[in-house]
C-alpha cells in the first residue's frame, strides 16, 4: 500500500494540527473488554489485547473498500473480530467461536448510544501534548468519523478546551477518507493547507483521506506494526509534538 502523496513534512512550520479521536487522543476502555473476555474463560493481559487491536487496524484499512464506512454496526463487529482473532490462539479458535463470542460480548461493550462508556480511556501524555500545542500557539482542530457524539465526549474527558474547533464525520455528512471533510475542516477553522497536518490511526481513512484534500499526514503507530505502508509515522502524539516544536 502506499500513499498518493509523500511529501517530507515541514514540521516547524506546521500551525495548525488536525487530529482524529479514537486510537489518537482516546482509546476503548482495554480493561472493561479485558474483564469481559475473563467473564467468559479468555485471561489475556491488556497489553495483548491492545496489540491485537493495533494489527486489527490494518486490516480495517485493507478492507475499507469493502465495508464502505468505518461507522457502521458491521464495520465495528468486523474490526472487533479481527482484535478476537489476533487475541485467540489460531490454532484452536474456529471462525463460527469467533462469532459465537463477538455475539455475546458485543451487546454489552457496544451497547446502542453509549459510545462514551467504551471509548472512555485518554492516551497516556495526550493531555501534556495538547497543552504544549495551545501554549505554543497552534491551532488544534479534531476531526473524526464518529456517531456525533464525538464534542460531547471530548468535553466529558476534559479535551475539549484545547480545540479551536470539532469536526464530526455525522454531523457534516462526509466520512474520512472523503476529502471533503478535511476541506469542511479547513474552511471552519480557517487553516492553510500548506501548513496543515493530520494525524491518525488508520492508514486508508487518515493518510488517504487527508492527503487527498492536499494535507500532510503522520500515522500513528504506537506498536510498529504498519510495516506495508509508504507514509510519516509516529508511535504516539507527543513525538509529533517533539517534531512540530524542535
Amino acid at each position: 500500500m502506499r500513499s498518493d502523496v509523500k511529501k517530507p513534512i515541514p514540521y516547524g512550520s506546521i500551525k495548525t494540527l488536525f487530529l482524529d479521536v479514537g486510537n489518537t487522543l482516546v482509546s476503548m476502555d482495554f480493561e472493561w473488554i479485558q474483564y469481559e473476555l475473563k467473564r467468559h474463560g479468555m485471561v489475556y493481559s491488556v497489553e495483548t489485547i491492545q496489540r491485537a487491536e493495533a494489527v486489527a487496524r490494518i486490516i480495517v484499512s485493507d478492507e475499507l473498500n469493502r465495508l464502505k464506512s468505518t461507522e457502521t454496526e458491521d464495520a465495528f463487529r468486523f474490526y472487533f473480530i479481527a482484535t478476537l482473532k489476533n487475541i485467540l490462539p489460531s490454532s484452536n479458535t474456529e471462525e463460527t467461536d469467533l462469532e459465537s463470542l463477538c455475539s455475546k460480548l458485543l451487546p454489552v461493550i457496544k451497547k446502542r448510544n453509549q459510545t462514551q462508556r467504551l471509548w472512555s480511556r485518554v492516551l497516556p501524555g495526550v493531555p501534556e501534548a495538547l497543552d504544549r500545542l495551545q501554549t505554543a500557539g497552534l491551532k488544534l482542530v479534531a476531526v473524526s468519523n464518529a456517531d456525533g457524539t464525538v464534542e460531547k465526549s471530548l468535553t466529558a474527558l476534559g479535551l475539549r478546551r484545547y480545540f479551536d474547533a470539532v469536526i464530526d464525520s455525522h454531523v457534516v455528512g462526509f466520512e474520512k477518507p472523503d476529502p471533503r471533510i478535511f476541506f469542511h475542516a479547513i474552511f471552519v477553522s480557517g487553516a492553510d493547507p500548506k501548513s496543515t497536518l493530520h494525524a491518525g490511526d488508520i492508514y486508508a481513512v487518515d493518510v488517504v483521506g487527508a492527503n487527498a484534500a492536499g494535507i500532510y499526514a503522520v500515522l500513528l503507530d504506537p506498536y510498529g506494526v504498519w510495516n506495508r505502508v509508504d507514509c510519516h509515522k509516529a508511535p504516539d502524539l507527543s513525538c509529533i509534538v517533539d517534531r512540530i516544536l524542535s
